[in-house]
């Protein structure tokens, strides 16, 4: 398994609307698309508008593949561009993909 964290940093004031966003329109999406995702944080110390989240994928190019069809969803863009008419709620990804070690729990 690879895994792929997800560290969004939220323009400040919009955390409810992203988190809303992925609650009602994304998540869903995101399993049509074959996504598998092992959890969603907010963060409680430190930077506050901070979402952070995993993914878990069989390979890379099985998440090269469900990537490509997620960012060109013709629902995904829709929903996107109506969210973010007045301004971004996004202002920085960071999304290291991980391999876990032979002592890990998470294989």
């Amino acid at each position: 398994m690879i895994y792929e964290l997800r560290v969004y940093r939220v323009v400040q004031g919009r955390m409810a609307d992203l988190l809303a966003r992925f609650e009602h329109q994304t998540l869903r999406i995101m399993v049509r698309r074959g996504f598998l995702q092992a959890a969603f944080w907010t963060t409680i110390v430190g930077r506050s508008e901070q979402l952070t989240y995993l993914l878990a994928w069989q390979s890379l190019a099985q998440r090269q593949e469900q990537r490509a069809a997620f960012e060109s969803d013709a629902e995904w863009l829709a929903i996107r561009k109506s969210t973010e008419e007045d301004d971004t709620l996004i202002f920085d990804i960071e999304s290291p993909l991980l391999r876990s070690t032979n002592f890990s729990a998470a294989k």
